[in-house]
């Protein structure tokens, strides 16, 4: 009770300021992604703000929780009847600093407790990045950095690299790693998006012989739209495909014990945020 008290309290000691924060928002999302073997179903919701602290400084804050279930539909024999509920709770702290006009760094602190039932303090692990974002000219925009990340399943430093081009007011485009996008607005209430991420999450298991995670990574392809349904009312749709999509049980050297081998699939979300 008191490793869980103790968890709660890193994760919330510098959210408890929100009242007091003018710049705060709050969403929900549902996602699906159905495979030949496995059918995965998360839930996530969050709250989240920022303050400028004078004219070069700005800090953010997000709180998540998410639930993520696995249905082995075709497991005659519920052998995996242990490892079919996963939760997540992320507390994400950011800090950017104007250099000047033109150049501005940011850092990020994430410590996340990934856990099936029983919350402990070994479940605790602490992620982060560190960026430098380079203005070139008024289209063109750089950014390079460096992070300890969860995209390939395990906790693995990686490496932050970005190229945003700005076509007009209405288009814009990111190639980078680990995500990309093309973003196209045709007015103040609809924004189309083309994404290309690569993503992944790990879980600590409760009771295992030999394994210590679950391991998860995939790489999204994807089409969303946004919608302003009213000034402060904002609706996500999401259909993509999931390429090169891994689900294994790992050691605590991150060795791999067992492979899922559960193939490709789409992904399907709906999300829901209010903004003020």
């Amino acid at each position: 009770m008191i490793v869980r008290l103790l968890i709660c309290s890193l994760f919330s000691v510098s959210f408890l300021s929100i009242k007091a924060q003018e710049n705060f928002a709050a969403y929900a999302n549902i996602k699906i992604e159905p495979t030949d073997k496995i059918n995965f179903n998360e839930t996530e919701i969050a709250v989240s703000y920022e303050k400028n602290l004078g004219t070069k400084y700005k800090i953010a804050n997000t709180l998540e929780y998410s639930n993520l279930k696995a249905n082995y539909e075709l497991n005659q024999f519920d052998f995996y009847h242990d490892q079919d509920k996963f939760n997540q709770i992320q507390n994400k702290f950011e800090f950017s600093h104007e250099i000047s006009e033109k150049t501005k760094w940011q850092f990020s602190i994430i410590p996340t407790a990934n856990f099936q039932q029983n919350l402990d303090v070994s479940d605790l692990t602490v992620l982060g990045d560190l960026t430098i974002n380079q203005q070139l000219n008024s289209k063109l925009n750089i950014v390079i950095g460096a992070g300890r990340t969860s995209i390939f399943g395990a906790p693995k430093f990686t490496p932050i690299a970005a190229l945003d081009y700005k076509f007009n007011d209405k288009t814009n485009l990111r190639i980078g790693f680990p995500d990309s996008q093309i973003k196209y607005a045709n007015n103040e209430r609809n924004e189309f998006k083309i994404t290309n991420s690569f993503n992944g999450n790990f879980y600590h298991l409760d009771i295992s012989d030999t394994s210590e995670k679950a391991v998860l990574s995939q790489i999204t392809t994807a089409l969303e739209y946004d919608r302003n349904v009213s000034k402060n009312w904002f609706l996500n749709f999401k259909a993509g495909y999931d390429f090169n999509k891994k689900y294994k049980l790992t050691d605590s050297s991150n060795h791999q014990i067992y492979d899922y081998n559960i193939g490709n699939g789409y992904v399907l979300g709906i999300g829901i945020k209010y903004k003020q």
